[in-house]
Parts: C-alpha cells; structure tokens; sequence
C-alpha cells in the first residue's frame, strides 16, 4: 500500500539545508521514495496551523518509508537537516486499490 510522507520545514538555514536537498533526493529515489510537491506555495484553510515549507513525499510502502527514514544513509543526512531546520512529520498509507 503506497505511503504519503508530510514534513512542515522551518530552515534555520537555508545554504545548508540546500546541501542536504541536493544529498538526500538521489538517496530518496535509490529508495523508492519520489517529490510530490517540495516547497510550493500553499494557503491554510482551517485551523490554526502556520506551516512553514510543506514537502509532500511517496514511497511504495511505509516499510519502504521506515527502512529509509531509519537506514545508515538518511540517518547521516537528518543529522544535518537537524543542525539547519526543524520539522514535524508524519506518514499516512494510502487507501487500497
């Protein structure tokens, strides 16, 4: 069952976290996982949530999304998207065919 990824990014600093934008999407397609949307521009409907930078993600399944999020590789380049963002996240399956 395919599963969607949802970040809400706020960078702390953008030249850096451009460097690990151009390290993790290679590391992200060798693991089955493609953009929807990256950073577009977006409007709040309802609620109260302000998010900053919203990127939207797929992979074939969640255990494709958790063997990447907590493989060797990805766990290397969180540790610099943690020194230069924050970020809240969450993984949601998709609906069965």
């Amino acid at each position: 069952m395919t599963a969607y990824v949802i970040f809400d990014v706020e960078i702390h600093d953008m030249a850096r976290y451009q460097a690990f934008i151009h390290q993790v999407k290679p590391a992200l397609e060798a693991a089955g996982g493609r953009y929807l949307a990256r950073g577009g521009a977006h409007r709040v409907y309802e609620g109260d949530w302000s998010p900053r930078r919203i990127v939207l993600l797929e992979f074939p399944s969640r255990q494709a999304w958790e063997d990447f999020y907590h493989g060797p590789v990805y766990r290397g380049l969180k540790a610099i998207r943690d020194e230069c963002s924050t970020a809240r996240l969450v993984c949601v399956e998709g609906l069965d065919p």
